[in-house]
C-alpha cells in the first residue's frame, strides 16, 4: 500500500457542504451514511443552531468549532473529477472502464474528519448562490 499526504488550495470561495436545517439534512444527506453512529456524528457537527435559513449552507465543525470536510466528500471530488476526465480524449482516465468502483476500491481518504485551515487573520464569510427554480 502507497500512502500519500496530500494538500487541496482553493483558488476560489467555497460555498458551505451542508444544510443548515438539521431536519433537511437528516433527512436527505445523513440518511446515506453507512451507520447509524457516523450518521449522528455528522448530524451533530453542522452546529447551525444560530442559523435560520433553510436555504442556507454550512461547514460542518469539528469539536475545537474548526470547518472541516467529510472524507468522502474528498473521495467524491476524485470520482467526478475522472468522470469529467474521462469525456476528454487522451487523458489517462478517458482509459479506465468502471472508474468510480475502481476509486472505491484503491483509494482511501483519512481521517474522517478533513480540517480545513483557514489563513492567518481570515474567517468564514458569507458565500451563497442563487437559488435555481
Amino acid at each position: 500500500m502507497i500512502s500519500i499526504k496530500g494538500k487541496i488550495t482553493f483558488t476560489e470561495e467555497v460555498l458551505g457542504t451542508a444544510s443548515a436545517n438539521k431536519e433537511i439534512h437528516e433527512t436527505f444527506i445523513a440518511s446515506n451514511a453507512p451507520d447509524a453512529p457516523s450518521r449522528k456524528e455528522e448530524v451533530e457537527a453542522l452546529g447551525a443552531e444560530e442559523v435560520e435559513k433553510k436555504e442556507m449552507t454550512v461547514f460542518p465543525r469539528d469539536e475545537e468549532g474548526n470547518p472541516i470536510f467529510w472524507d468522502y466528500q474528498i473521495k467524491g471530488f476524485f470520482k467526478d473529477s475522472c468522470g469529467a476526465l474521462k469525456k476528454v480524449t487522451g487523458t489517462a482516465c478517458s482509459k479506465i472502464t468502471a472508474y468510480k468502483k475502481k476509486i472505491d476500491g484503491t483509494l482511501f481518504v483519512n481521517p474522517r474528519m478533513i480540517r480545513i485551515n483557514m489563513p492567518a487573520g481570515t474567517e468564514i464569510g458569507s458565500c451563497q448562490r442563487p437559488l435555481r427554480g
